[in-house]
């Protein structure tokens, strides 16, 4: 038994047949395409053997656990944000220390209900790139192809952007009287990209490892700061009266708190990203709740005593006036691993990079099952890793990285997923009120979707009020643009002959195929 590309009519079908099983191939075709094959001429068709493992099936799998899940979220939450420039929350709270470590604790309130939020999607669809899914159920075909088309620039700015970061951390250490050089680091951030891309074509099960160890030391760096500043607590009087006249500073207007706010929260985010990958966990219904429920406590537990041991060790204005907190914090208290620091930061923005393109290569995958991409981007290779969509997108943040006065331009495209996420959250309320009968085996408690929906709305608007610019306005015609392409390509269905002969070419070129019919189709599962 072998993996065959049939072409008929220059439409590729990757099947399975055995020698000489004629009704095989005419059954597995009508299986496939809806059409009756009785007599099956060389003129109409010709068969490429694949190479490809018949002892197990080409498909997203479930078989993400629990530990995954937990690794998944922490590693996603906890960004450079909390080493580098936790100052924002201050600087907004007028240097007052009580009220900044308030604001922290409102912050993962607030992340955790959003992240409840998804989780109910999650569960309700479990299908890889659920929210893709969930857009597309709530509201439209073309809303949801508006929500594929930011994802198709916004991510890839994102990831060139992480890259950057990445080696500028990594090759600081050697330049330490000066900033340092634009072409080794962006020699070392296209380098670090692709390593990137290799790590998820092996399969997500391979990246466990990966998980585990970043992980490990971010809880590491944090946990270490953490309890330097509870000793220096216990030991010290001078520090406990910090804290103890920690409100005594000027209280903030009500501008500054929501302006503070949204800094913590910015550092929170990322609690929703189990919908990427729904549809690989094993018993999503059980195990989303477990793992939100469990990194977001212990992520929250971590930010407050690092910002507490920040507090303690180095007073407002030095946080103010340092550019990395961690590193600064660490040369006071811990000279000896002024080096270490760097480079830890540069390791937790490499797992950051690798789950960011890990997560970007499922929504293109899901889009391309429900036939809003070509069909090359749905197939995998036989780690069951959708190939050709994480090259897409290494690609394309490898031209972000070259070309990097894109990277400025893409950002803006950050107001656009602050729309997706409000759209999100009113499709909750949609969805409870049109399909009251939907199995839903989570359901959100209800004053939580109407906080999202707020927090939404102020990131929608605020930046609108605050800072007005016409590179909004862009953002709004470049998401609109997207219908240009909509309209001819997925609704009247204009076929690019060239694009199916490109199919064809590539699964011979990177031994990639078509998933195997058992596979989940999100196209098929009504509820």
């Amino acid at each position: 038994m072998c993996h065959t590309l049939l072409i008929i009519e220059n439409r590729p079908y990757l099947m399975e047949i055995g020698q000489k099983y004629r009704t095989i191939i005419f059954q597995n075709i009508h299986e496939r395409t809806g059409r009756n094959i009785h007599k099956l001429y060389l003129s109409e068709c010709k068969f490429v053997s694949v190479a490809m493992d018949t002892e197990k099936k080409i498909q997203l799998k479930r078989e993400l656990g629990y530990f995954w899940g937990v690794n998944f979220l922490i590693i996603n939450i906890i960004g450079a944000g909390i080493f580098v420039s936790p100052k924002g929350v201050l600087q907004y709270s007028s240097m007052n220390v009580g009220v900044s470590l308030c604001i922290w604790a409102v912050c993962a309130v607030l992340s955790m209900t959003s992240a409840l939020c998804f989780s109910e999607i999650g569960i309700a669809f479990p299908y890889t790139g659920a929210h893709y899914y969930f857009i597309k159920r709530c509201f439209s075909p073309s809303i949801a192809f508006l929500r594929l088309w930011t994802s198709l620039f916004l991510s890839p700015g994102v990831i060139a952007s992480q890259a950057l970061l990445l080696a500028e951390y990594g090759i600081q250490p050697f330049y330490p009287s000066c900033s340092s050089p634009n072409l080794p680091k962006k020699c070392l951030a296209l380098a670090v990209l692709w390593i990137v891309g290799i790590m998820n074509s092996r399969g997500v099960k391979e990246l466990s490892w990966l998980q585990t160890v970043s992980t490990a030391l971010k809880m590491g760096i944090l946990g270490l700061i953490s309890l330097s500043g509870v000793v220096m607590l216990v030991k010290g009087k001078e520090n406990v009266g910090r804290l103890q006249n920690a409100f005594d500073g000027e209280f903030p207007e009500i501008s500054q708190i929501i302006e503070a706010v949204f800094q913590g929260y910015f550092a929170f985010s990322g609690g929703g990203c189990l919908t990427y990958v729904a549809g690989e966990l094993k018993k999503p219904n059980k195990t989303i709740p477990r793992c939100v429920f469990t990194a977001l406590p212990l992520v929250t537990v971590l930010y407050l005593l690092a910002n507490i041991s920040y507090v303690t060790v180095l007073t407002p204005r030095e946080i103010l006036s340092s550019d990395a907190v961690a590193l600064t914090w660490t040369d006071r208290i811990i000279p000896q691993l002024t080096w270490t620091v760097p480079f830890a930061i540069s390791a937790s923005l490499f797992s950051n990079l690798v789950i960011n393109v890990l997560e970007v290569a499922r929504v293109v995958y899901i889009a391309s099952k429900q036939g809003q991409l070509p069909l090359m981007f749905s197939t995998l290779n036989v780690h069951s890793s959708p190939f050709i969509a994480v090259l897409l997108n290494v690609s394309l943040g490898s031209l972000a990285i070259v070309l990097t006065n894109l990277i400025e331009l893409i950002n803006y495209l950050y107001f656009a997923s602050s729309i997706w996420t409000l759209l999100s959250m009113i499709g909750i309320l949609k969805l409870r009120y049109q399909e009251p009968n939907l199995h839903r085996p989570y359901k959100v408690f209800l004053p939580f979707v109407f906080i999202g929906i707020t927090i939404s709305l102020c990131l929608v608007f605020i930046p609108l009020v605050k800072s007005p610019k016409m590179h909004y306005i862009y953002v709004v015609l470049f998401l609109l643009s997207g219908w240009l392409f909509y309209v001819p390509l997925i609704h009247f269905k204009v076929k690019l002959v060239w694009f199916e002969k490109l199919t064809c070419y590539l699964q011979l070129l990177f031994n990639i195929c078509i998933p195997d019919v058992s596979d989940e189709q999100v196209s098929e599962v009504e509820n």
